[in-house]
């Protein structure tokens, strides 16, 4: 889609109803689904993070940010992320978190992303994260500058490309809290993403569908 297509649904963004839970669920581990159930979140007081969903033109076209993570003894090493990481505590809000994060990950300053608003947060058990994304534009093409002790590659992700639902499919997947499962996911290039992402993802795309 032409970026100056794109900008003129972005209005629309901030008014229409998320399908939240509804569309996280359909991109959700069938076991990460049966635990949240289970959660008292006033007891475990997870820590919280925001993460940035950031479109900008790229030859024209709208393109979508996706980070591949470096891969380290870590529960989400290696995996396809969003930019964002943890609250700190001169962060003014969630939205500065994501904005700050985005500039230290990504190399895009604050003062070139518009946030619109946000988005469902989401629970990762394994961290005991609460992820709260940020819908955010830049109107101009970007020169990324990755942080390279946490990024190792950036994610392009041209948004006819995720609109197109034979992005989505099925893996087995083994990790160290869980045996070997079936999980739905996004296939981009040679990445699947799961889990969070594809929570996140699947909500953004259904918001989108609904106002373009």
């Amino acid at each position: 889609m032409h970026f100056d297509e794109f900008l003129k649904y972005t209005p629309k963004i901030l008014n229409v109803e998320l399908p939240a839970t509804n569309a996280h669920a359909k991109m959700a581990p069938s076991n990460r689904l049966e635990l949240l159930k289970s959660i008292n979140f006033e007891k475990i007081n997870p820590r919280k993070a925001a993460v940035m969903m950031l479109f900008y033109p790229k030859n024209s076209q709208t393109h979508l940010a996706l980070i591949l993570r470096n891969s380290y003894n870590g529960v989400h090493s290696s995996q396809i992320a969003f930019p964002g990481g943890k609250v700190e505590e001169d962060d003014i809000d969630l939205s500065d978190t994501a904005l700050r994060e985005t500039h230290e990950e990504i190399g895009v300053p604050r003062s070139h992303i518009n946030v619109i608003r946000a988005f469902t947060e989401v629970y990762i058990p394994p961290s005991n994260f609460m992820v709260y994304p940020f819908f955010g534009y830049s109107t101009s093409e970007l020169q990324f500058q990755l942080q390279v002790e946490e990024v190792a590659g950036l994610v392009e992700l041209p948004l006819a490309d995720f609109l197109d639902d034979r992005l989505i499919e099925n893996k087995i997947m083994k990790t160290s809290y869980a045996d070997a499962f079936e999980v739905p996911g996004f296939k981009v290039n040679q990445h699947f993403i799961w889990g969070a992402t594809a929570m996140m993802l699947s909500e953004l795309k259904e918001t989108l569908k609904m106002v373009i």
